[in-house]
C-alpha cells in the first residue's frame, strides 16, 4: 500500500491532477465559512438545532454544513443535481432530449448547457425561498436571525447564493477536466466527510465520561466494517450477460466475431432511491414545524420521527419503490436490445429484438429486488442504532444511509481512476491482483 502511494507521486501528470483536485476541494470548503451578509450567526445556529430531523437537515447534509451556516455556497450542489435529474427525466419522455442523447458529443454539450441554465434558475428560486425562511427564524426571546429583513436582504441572498452554486458547479467541472474523479461527487463526498471528526470527538467524549465501554466501541467498529463491506459488494456487484457479435466482412477485413459481456449492476439506481425517499419522508416533519403545537400535531410528529416503526416501514417501502423507479429510468432494456441489434450483437440462445429486451428486463427485475431490499436496510440502520444503541445520530449516519453510500461509492470510483493511471504506466495498483476487493460479479 505504501509503495502504491509512492508510485502516485512518481507520475508527474497524476501528481498534478491529485494536487489540483485537493486545491479545488479546499476552495469549496473555504466557501462554506463565508456567511451571507445580514445574518446573526448565533441566532441562526440555535434555530437550526430544532430542524435536524426535517428536510432542511437533509439539505444541510449535501451542502456539507454550509446551509445551516447560511454560507454563500449554502445551496450546495443540489440545484445542479435537481437540474440534471429533470433533464434526465425529460430524456425519457421528450423526443427533443432523446434526440440530443443520441447525438454523441454535440448532444452532450447541449444537454450540459441546458443543465447549467436549469441550475441557475433552480438556485435563484431556492435562494428566494431560503431568504424567506431565514427571515422567519426567531428565538423564544425575540431575537431574529435576520435583524434587518426586507427586499434588500432577499436580493442579496439570491445573488450571493446563486453565484455560490454556479461557482461550485464550475469547480466540479474543473475537477472533471483537470483533476481525478467526478467533481460533483467529490464535492458532496468532502462535505459529508467534514462532519466525521466532530462525530468522532462526540463519541470519544461519551466514552471518556463512561457512558459507553470499550467492548461497545469495539462492537461498533466491527459493525461499521461489516456494513462497509456489504455496501462495497452492493456497489460493485454486477451480473454479466454474455454477448456475441456476428462476423462482418468489409473489403478484405473481418469485423466482429468476438465474445464479450454486458454488465448489469445489482444497484443500478445508486444512492438516488434513498435521497428521493428521505426527501419525501422529511416533508411531513418539515410541514409540521410551520403549524402551532397541538395534540394532533404532536402525534403526527411522533409518527414521522426517526424512532418510529411506522417511519421505518414506510421509509423502507419507499426505498424499494424508488429503486425500481429510478432503475427503469437509468437502464431501458428496449434501448439496449436495439443497440445490440444495430451493432450485430446478440445474447446466445435469445433472439434479437423484442425477445432480448424481455430477457434483459426479466434479469433486471430479479437482481434489483435484493439490491433494493438491502438499500432499504442500509437506509434504516442509522435510526435503528440511534434508538437502541443510544449512538448520536451524527455518528450513526456514518453506519448507513445516504452518507455512507455516497462515501463508499465516490471513494471506489476515485480509487479506480487512480489505479487506471498507474496501470497505464505499468505500476502496481492498490491491489496486487489489479482488482479492488468487491469488484466482482454476483
Amino acid at each position: 500500500m505504501i509503495e502504491s502511494f509512492r508510485n502516485i507521486f512518481k507520475i508527474g501528470e497524476l501528481r498534478k491532477r491529485i494536487l489540483f483536485t485537493l486545491m479545488i476541494l479546499a476552495v469549496e470548503r473555504v466557501g462554506t465559512h463565508i456567511v451571507t451578509p445580514g445574518i446573526d450567526t448565533s441566532v441562526l445556529e440555535e434555530g437550526f438545532r430544532q430542524l435536524q430531523g426535517t428536510l432542511f437537515g437533509l439539505y444541510d447534509l449535501f451542502a456539507g454544513g454550509a446551509f445551516s451556516k447560511a454560507a454563500v455556497v449554502g445551496l450546495g450542489i443540489m440545484p445542479y443535481i435537481s437540474a440534471s435529474i429533470i433533464i434526465q427525466l425529460l430524456g425519457s419522455v421528450e423526443p427533443y432530449f432523446q434526440k440530443l442523447q443520441k447525438e454523441g458529443e454535440e448532444g452532450r454539450k447541449k444537454i450540459t448547457q441546458y443543465t447549467r441554465y436549469g441550475t441557475l434558475g433552480i438556485s435563484a428560486m431556492q435562494a428566494y425561498g431560503v431568504a424567506i425562511f431565514l427571515q422567519s427564524i426567531q428565538l423564544p426571546n425575540g431575537l431574529l436571525a435576520v435583524p434587518n429583513p426586507g427586499m434588500n436582504f432577499i436580493l442579496i441572498t439570491m445573488l450571493s447564493m446563486s453565484a455560490g452554486t454556479m461557482l461550485i458547479m464550475w469547480l466540479g467541472e474543473q475537477i472533471d477536466d483537470r483533476g481525478v474523479g467526478n467533481g460533483i461527487s467529490l464535492i458532496i463526498f468532502i462535505g459529508i466527510i467534514s462532519r466525521l471528526p466532530a462525530a468522532i470527538m462526540e463519541e470519544y467524549t461519551a466514552f471518556s465520561a463512561g457512558q459507553r465501554g470499550l467492548l461497545s466501541e469495539l462492537m461498533l467498529l466491527a459493525l461499521a466494517m461489516v456494513i462497509i463491506a456489504f455496501i462495497v459488494l452492493l456497489t460493485q456487484g454486477t451480473r454479466k450477460i454474455p454477448i456475441q457479435y456476428a462476423k462482418r466482412v468489409v473489403g478484405r477485413k473481418v469485423y466482429g466475431g468476438v465474445n464479450t459481456h454486458f454488465p448489469m449492476r445489482v444497484n443500478t439506481a445508486g444512492v438516488m432511491p434513498i435521497i428521493f425517499a428521505q426527501a419525501i419522508m422529511f416533508v411531513p416533519s418539515t410541514v409540521i414545524t410551520f403549524f402551532p403545537e397541538s395534540e394532533f400535531m404532536d402525534s403526527l410528529q411522533r409518527l414521522f420521527s426517526y424512532d418510529s416503526w411506522f417511519y421505518w416501514i414506510l421509509y423502507g417501502v419507499m426505498v424499494v419503490f424508488f429503486t425500481y423507479f429510478y432503475t427503469a429510468i437509468a437502464l431501458n432494456p428496449v434501448d439496449v436490445a436495439d443497440n445490440l441489434k444495430k451493432q450485430g450483437g446478440f445474447i446466445p440462445g435469445v433472439r434479437p429484438g423484442k425477445r432480448t429486451a424481455e430477457f434483459l428486463d426479466n434479469i433486471l427485475t430479479r437482481i434489483t429486488l435484493p439490491g433494493s431490499v438491502f438499500l432499504a436496510v442500509v437506509a434504516i440502520i442509522p435510526a435503528f442504532l440511534a434508538k437502541y444503541f443510544k449512538i448520536p445520530y451524527s455518528l450513526a449516519s456514518f453506519f448507513g444511509g445516504t452518507g455512507l453510500l455516497i462515501i463508499v461509492g465516490v471513494a471506489l470510483d476515485f480509487l479506480q481512476q487512480i489505479e487506471s493511471h498507474l496501470y497505464m504506466r505499468h505500476y502496481d495498483g492498490f491491489m496486487k491482483s489489479g482488482r479492488i476487493k468487491g469488484r466482482r460479479s454476483l
